[in-house]
């Protein structure tokens, strides 16, 4: 399996406009060295290949949809009174990414 190497989590930092200090790479790096591990402890579980998957932790989980029903919502005029700038009924953001 290959190994996460500091060239590769700056490379994917660059890709994801999130330039990472020093610091951050060697946290990361420290990060997946730990999953790794867990993997490795994982993967010698004998006969771990015949556990079915399962779509939740709890055997007996159970849900109950609610009765979709219409409500009354909050006026536009209402909800924009707390934005700082808006147009129309656009709420106004400052620009983050270049």
């Amino acid at each position: 399996m290959q190994k996460f190497t500091k060239e590769m989590v700056d490379d994917y930092a660059d890709k994801l406009l999130i330039g990472l200090t020093p610091e951050e790479n060697k946290m990361v790096l420290d990060e997946f060295e730990i999953i790794d591990q867990t993997i490795d402890i994982i993967n010698e579980i004998p006969d771990i290949e015949k556990v079915e998957p399962m779509t939740h932790a709890l055997d007996d989980f159970d849900y109950e949809l609610r009765e979709d029903v219409a409500e009354e919502s909050e006026s536009i005029d209402h909800l924009l009174a707390n934005c700082d700038d808006y147009n129309g009924r656009q709420v106004e953001v400052p620009r983050v990414v270049g």
